[in-house]
């Protein structure tokens, strides 16, 4: 097994479960992409429109303002982002919120936790770019930031987004990430934020002006194998997600402080809830927690 920027490394950092899915189909050579079209109130598989193995999941509200927001919600491993789609559509109806659910392919995207791009080198988080781009157009939506939810290996893929691209965000929940780029320059890519290579993303300081919560599970604490379990995670990190989460926080809080700013971080475990995206939504009212954060008293 090779290091999500191709060197060797003892310890995975990604480990893969693929979730089967048919692949879209293709416009034939010579012809157009057809025109994007969507259903309010339904969960549409859609994909993008100038790259065909490209999909998302996409949940427009029944009443539709020209200023709604765009909530992107992204899988972990098992690339459900269906299931992100269809149990995060009643509180994007509830709160007029524009619902964009990515998939990242497991041949093309491996690591996309990473930010690492694919073979012709696309990074997903240009993907997902491209994707809000294209909805952005669809929807004629005018809202410039995005509220970013990422459970798993969807929080890692989401606090790195917010790492490199923090003008493009208003604020991010991370849901039980198994493990975390931290605010230190002295570390490389991924633990820390100095470059390692040309595959690292380039880190914006601005990132610590962006309001962050982590929300895990209190029963989120076992070591299985698709946990990052190397040992300089370990001593960096914790040996838990709940370690990990609250580690983390603590350590953008100081950074924050030291950059003279009082950005918002917050941490917050779901009673109950071991790492299980259904679990934690349908028991462990994460759906509530993200929205709460994200979203506040908007209706």
């Amino acid at each position: 097994m090779t290091h999500a920027f191709g060197q060797p490394a003892k310890v995975p950092s990604c480990i893969e479960m693929p979730e089967p899915e048919p692949p879209p189909a293709a416009a034939k050579p010579g012809e157009a992409p057809p025109p994007a079209t969507y259903e309010a109130g339904e969960v549409e598989r859609m994909t993008l429109r100038r790259d065909p193995r490209q999909s998302y999941y996409l949940y427009v509200p029944h009443h539709l303002e020209k200023d709604a927001p765009i909530f992107v919600s992204v899988h972990g491993i098992s690339r459900n982002a269906k299931e992100h789609a269809t149990r995060f559509a009643p509180y994007a109806e509830r709160h007029g919120v524009v619902l964009v659910a990515p998939r990242f392919g497991r041949n093309r995207y491996p690591h996309y936790q990473c930010l690492t791009p694919d073979r012709a080198g696309n990074r997903p988080d240009a993907v997902l770019d491209r994707i809000v781009a294209e909805v952005r157009e669809m929807l004629h939506l005018s809202a410039s930031k995005l509220y970013l939810f990422g459970f798993s290996g969807g929080g890692q893929f989401v606090h790195r987004y917010v790492m490199a691209h923090p003008e493009r965000v208003a604020r991010a929940v991370i849901g039980a990430a198994g493990w975390y780029t931290f605010p230190d320059p002295d570390r490389p890519y991924p633990r820390g934020i100095r470059a390692r290579d040309e595959h690292s993303p380039q880190i914006d300081p601005a990132y610590l002006g962006v309001p962050v919560e982590v929300v895990v599970g209190d029963k989120d604490v076992e070591r299985n194998s698709a946990l990052n379990r190397s040992a300089a995670v370990d001593k960096q990190q914790g040996r838990t997600r709940l370690e990990r989460g609250r580690r983390w926080i603590d350590a953008m809080r100081e950074a924050a402080r030291a950059a003279g700013l009082d950005t918002q971080y917050e941490f917050r475990t779901l009673p109950g809830v071991r790492h299980h995206f259904g679990t934690a939504m349908a028991k462990g009212d994460m759906g509530d927690a993200v929205f709460d954060f994200l979203f506040g008293g908007r209706k």
